[in-house]
């Protein structure tokens, strides 16, 4: 998606047929499962089934274009690999230009293996950057909680803690500060729910450097060279690139 595009309901003019355009955005959110790299893209023209309009029906197309373009390209899964979930979370603030919402962004490693990541509009508004980070930390600890207790039941425990990687430093805070204050008090059960996985070991909070974060690929659009930057970071290859020659068997 264009890194410069803001999409609104308002976007366009409406289309005649809007029956065409559900059946390809149903059909691009089923290739999310194995694409993160449309994920974000398509979660926002998902918003507009209702009243899609030109300005949504291109981008669409420019998605269909991406994918011809890379047919190839998946998930790669290497067979040499740690036991242990790591995870990175993320949120714009207050992205959609409608409902002034913010949208979680948040990829759960198992090793060096992705294998959980999802982009989803928050429920209600965030009044700080800071509130909507912690949203979504809380988010990620709750997929995070479940793969553990999926990879018990698989015999497949996995080490602890899980390392978490968020790139706002007040929200880190909140979690390690005890005390609720008056800004806060609104966002006070996610407070519990990060804070107390945080004290029982399930998971250690670390900083991450915006450049470093790469739940940022599912919150926002990029420009080209950080969008395949992240890629290469998530483990995406591209079975028909020369430069997996040696590395994906025949």
């Amino acid at each position: 998606m264009d890194s410069t595009l803001r999409l609104s309901k308002d976007s366009g003019t409406p289309l005649d047929d809007i029956s065409s355009y559900r059946r390809l955005i149903g059909r691009l959110l089923y290739l999310t499962t194995t694409r993160p790299d449309i994920t974000y893209a398509v979660q926002q023209l998902s918003q507009f089934l209702d009243s899609p309009t030109d300005i949504h029906l291109q981008a669409a197309n420019r998605i269909l274009r991406y994918i011809k373009s890379c047919p190839g390209k998946g998930l790669f899964f290497p067979s040499t690999s740690d036991f242990k979930l790591h995870a990175f979370s993320d949120s714009d603030w207050a992205g959609c230009p409608d409902s002034r919402r913010s949208v979680t962004g948040y990829c759960i490693f198992y090793g060096a293996s992705l294998v959980s990541w999802k982009t989803k509009k928050q429920t209600t508004v965030s009044k700080s950057s800071s509130e909507a980070e912690y949203r979504a930390l809380a988010s990620t600890v709750c997929e995070v909680q479940w793969l553990s207790h999926l990879l018990k039941e698989l015999n497949h425990a996995t080490q602890v803690p899980c390392n978490l990687f968020c790139d706002n430093q007040s929200a880190i805070h909140i979690a390690h500060n005890d005390s609720f204050h008056e800004r806060t008090k609104h966002i006070e059960l996610d407070c519990h729910i990060v804070r107390e996985k945080l004290l029982s070991g399930l998971i250690h909070l670390l900083p991450v450097s915006s450049s470093n974060q790469l739940a940022d690929i599912l919150t926002k659009p990029l420009a080209s060279s950080s969008f395949y930057h992240i890629l290469s970071k998530l483990g995406m290859l591209d079975i028909h690139s020369p430069a997996c020659e040696g590395v994906i068997p025949n």
